[in-house]
């Protein structure tokens, strides 16, 4: 039963990595992540082809060997953010509201934009030219 939730979580959240490659707002990362994480522990030939594909993979191999969160990826999250802070003002949501947003958004762009953009350049060492 656990291992058809996680099946189950890693195509949904890859559906919506891959929609998200055609709506601006929606994030990809972040889904085709959370896809790797649930193939990883459901299903060994999915997480395997998500990870060796051309188009898909480069971004979760990114992150599992460096840390890195590309350039790209890192302005939808933060026009993402904006847009759903503008929206809830927009719709007067309560104040509480949106301090808990503010707070929880926050965190996550703490998060997103300190991460590293590329791999860090590996120092050659004394003696190398």
């Amino acid at each position: 039963m656990r291992r058809l939730a996680w099946l189950l979580l890693g195509h949904l959240s890859l559906g919506l990595g891959i929609i998200g490659i055609f709506l601006p707002l929606l994030p990809t990362t972040p889904f085709l992540l959370l896809a790797a994480l649930a193939f990883s522990r459901s299903s060994p030939r999915l997480a395997r082809w998500l990870h060796e594909h051309p188009r898909l993979g480069p971004p979760i191999n990114d992150w599992r060997r460096h840390g890195v969160i590309g350039p790209g990826a890192k302005r939808l999250v933060v026009a993402a953010v904006a847009l759903s802070l503008g929206l809830s003002v927009w719709l007067a949501i309560p104040w509480w509201a949106l301090a808990v947003q503010v707070a929880i958004l926050g965190a996550v762009l703490a998060f997103v934009l300190s991460r590293p953009s590329r791999p860090a350049l590996r120092d050659p060492g004394p003696g190398a030219r």
